[in-house]
C-alpha cells in the first residue's frame, strides 16, 4: 500500500479484486510498472464484525437495497469480495467460456497447481455441516464437499472468521495475488476512487481517480477495470463508453433456518458441502454463520423468538442461477426476481425444508432473498469481446462483469481464470504497442 501517486505507470487496474489482482500480478512478473486502484481499505484483516461491516455494509457501496426489499452486497476493500466470501472454489463453467472463444483451461490448471484448492478435511468440518450433509445423504442427495481455498493446517477448527475476514491466513484471497505482484514492482494505492478513463482519440490514456481529497490524472496506455459488476458498469457510463443502464445477474440466496435442540455450534467454516443442481439452476449448501449475521437473518424474516437460538440452528443455503435483467444505474442498483427465479427457489426451499427436517430440525423459517454476486453486466460478446477488450483501444476489463451468462455459483476462481488469462495474454505483446 502507498500513497504516493506518480503521473504515468504502464498499466493501471482499477479494482484489487481477484480478477484485478490476477491481471496485476502477471503484468507486473512481466516487468510492467502497474499501479492498482482501490477505492476501499487496505488495512490488515482483523475478523470483526466491525471492520466487516466497513468493507461490505455500508448504503450504497458495500451494500444495495432493491425496491423490492432485497439486498445485494459486495466487498470494497483490498482483494474485493474474496476477503469476506467462504473461499468456495467452484471452478469455472468452461464450456460455456469456449461458446464464447474463452479458454480457461490452461489458467484452471495452472492455478490449481498454485493454490491451496481442496476440500476441507473431516477434522475442519463443524458439527452443523456434519449434520446437515449426514441428513442429505440418508435422504438420497449427492450431497459431496465443496472445494474450497483453505490452507487447512493454518484454518482453526471451531473459527467463525471466514464471513468476516480471515486474520489467521489460512483462507486465501486476492489479497495474496496483491502481495505478490507488489513483490514485484506493482504499487497499491487504496482509497483511491477512480472517476473515468482518460480517453484520447478513441484510445485509452489513463484513468481520473480521487486520492487524498484531491482529483488526480494518471496516464498509463493500458487500463484495465476491475470494479466488479457494478463499479465497471459506472466506470464505462461515466467514461461515455456504455449505456446509463446495464442489466444483470445477481445469484439470489435464501437461507432456510431449523432448530436442533440436540447440537451445539454456531463456529464452523461455512458452505463445507451441499449439492448442485446444475441443470436446474440450483445450489444448496450448509451456512453456518457467525451470531451477529444469523440474528440479522432472523430479524429479517420477522422470527424474534429465534434471535437467541443461533447455537442450535441448522441452515441451508438455496442459491439460484437468476435471469439477467434489472439495471445497474449510475446512482442505483435494482433487480427483481422474475417468476422462473421464484420457481427455482421454491424448489430448492423445498428439498433445504426435507433435508432440516431429517437431520431433526424444527421451527423452520425462511429469510427474504439476498445476494452478492453481482455480474453479467459488460458481458463477453457485447460489452467486450473475447479477450476482455472495450471498443477504446488499450482498454480492457476483468471481473464478474464480463461473465457472459447467469451461472449460479461463486466466481472466485473464475475471475482468477480470466484475470491470469487476460495478464498472460498482455504481458506476451510488446507494451510499446499500447504506447502507441
Amino acid at each position: 500500500m502507498t500513497s504516493a501517486l506518480d503521473t504515468s505507470y504502464d498499466a493501471i487496474v482499477a479494482g484489487s479484486g481477484p480478477g484485478g489482482a490476477a491481471v496485476a500480478r502477471e503484468l507486473a512478473m512481466g516487468g510492467a510498472r502497474v499501479l492498482i486502484l482501490e477505492q476501499g481499505g487496505a488495512a490488515p484483516l482483523a475478523g470483526t464484525v466491525t471492520q466487516m461491516a466497513r468493507m461490505a455494509a455500508i448504503p450504497g457501496k458495500g451494500a444495495f437495497l432493491h425496491s423490492d426489499g432485497s439486498l445485494l452486497v459486495q466487498g470494497i476493500t483490498a482483494g474485493g469480495s474474496s476477503a469476506v466470501n467462504f473461499a468456495t472454489a467452484a471452478a469455472p463453467p468452461l464450456a460455456l467460456f469456449a461458446a464464447y472463444g474463452v479458454d480457461l483451461a490452461p489458467a484452471l490448471a495452472a492455478l490449481r497447481a498454485q493454490l491451496p484448492i481442496a476440500p476441507l478435511p473431516d477434522a475442519l468440518i463443524g458439527p452443523m455441516a456434519t449434520r446437515i450433509m449426514a441428513a442429505a445423504r440418508a435422504s438420497g442427495l449427492d450431497w459431496h464437499k465443496f472445494d474450497k481455498m483453505i490452507r487447512a493446517p493454518a484454518c482453526r477448527a471451531g473459527c467463525w472468521r471466514c464471513a468476516y475476514g480471515c486474520p489467521f491466513g489460512a483462507k486465501w484471497s486476492a489479497r495474496d495475488f496483491l502481495d505478490e505482484a507488489a513483490r514485484h514492482g506493482a504499487r497499491l494505492v487504496d482509497q483511491a476512487r477512480v472517476l473515468r478513463v482518460v480517453l484520447e482519440d478513441g484510445r485509452a490514456r489513463g484513468v481520473e481517480v480521487v486520492h487524498g481529497g484531491r482529483t488526480h490524472t494518471v496516464a498509463a496506455p493500458l487500463v484495465v477495470l476491475a470494479g466488479g459488476g457494478i463499479g465497471s458498469p459506472r466506470l464505462l457510463h461515466n467514461s461515455g463508453l456504455a449505456p446509463r443502464r446495464s442489466p444483470f445477474f445477481s445469484d439470489p440466496v435464501v437461507a432456510v433456518i431449523g432448530t436442533a435442540d440436540d447440537i451445539d455450534g454456531g463456529a464452523e467454516v461455512p458452505m463445507a458441502a451441499g449439492l448442485r443442481l446444475d441443470d436446474e439452476g440450483v445450489t444448496l449448501a450448509d451456512m453456518t454463520l457467525p451470531g451477529p449475521m444469523y440474528q440479522a437473518f432472523a430479524l429479517q424474516a420477522g422470527r424474534v423468538d429465534r434471535v437467541g437460538a443461533h447455537r442450535r440452528s441448522l441452515t441451508v443455503m438455496v442459491k439460484i442461477r437468476d435471469e439477467i435483467g434489472g439495471s445497474v444505474g449510475p446512482h442505483w442498483v435494482n433487480k427483481h426476481l422474475r417468476a422462473a427465479d421464484r420457481a427455482k427457489l421454491d424448489h430448492g426451499i423445498g428439498i433445504a425444508r426435507t433435508v432440516l427436517a431429517a437431520a431433526g430440525a424444527r421451527k423452520l423459517f425462511q429469510t427474504h432473498h439476498f445476494a452478492a454476486h453481482p455480474g453479467g453486466s459488460v458481458r463477453i460478446g457485447a460489452g467486450v469481446d473475447s479477450d476482455l477488450r472495450t471498443r477504446a483501444a488499450g482498454l480492457y476489463v476483468c471481473d464478474a462483469s464480463v461473465i457472459p451468462q447467469a451461472w449460479g455459483l461463486p466466481p472466485t476462481l473464475t475471475l482468477l481464470c480470466l484475470g491470469k488469462r487476460l495478464g498472460q495474454h498482455l504481458s506476451a505483446q510488446s507494451l510499446s504497442v499500447f504506447r502507441a
